[in-house]
């Protein structure tokens, strides 16, 4: 087995369990912890390949719903709190990226001269 079929391969495992993960997912799962998704099933196909794609993730957060144990109070702390930090951070970042651009922004050679363009010759038939 090459380095491709072995890509290919895992490529299909990862599918296959996704397709799983997305049929009892979406058939069980959905009407357990979205009560508003209850009795709607012509959107569920539209979520099928997000679902083969990131499965894992499908799984993790079903789990928290499940047991409850999600800490939805702390959820958006962690973000708040680099704000100030990314607020400083980023337009410092910006200005130095376009002063180092500026500076270290090549010359042009001088001993090639410049062509003009001219406008395209009109095509008759």
């Amino acid at each position: 087995m090459n380095q491709a079929e072995a890509i290919l391969m895992g490529l299909r495992i990862w599918a296959s369990i996704g397709a799983i993960v997305a049929a009892i997912f979406l058939t069980i799962g959905m009407d357990r912890i979205d009560e508003d998704a209850r009795g709607a099933y012509i959107f569920r196909p539209l979520l099928i390949p997000g679902v083969l794609v990131i499965w894992p993730l499908v799984l993790w957060r079903w789990y928290i719903y499940e047991t409850n144990s999600e800490a939805w109070e702390r959820r958006y702390e962690p973000p708040r709190k680099a704000h100030f930090a990314v607020g400083m951070i980023l337009p410092i970042g910006i200005a130095l990226i376009i002063l180092t651009g500026l500076n270290l922004r090549q010359t042009w050679p001088a001993d090639i001269a410049p062509v003009q363009l001219s406008a395209p010759q009109e095509v008759t038939q």
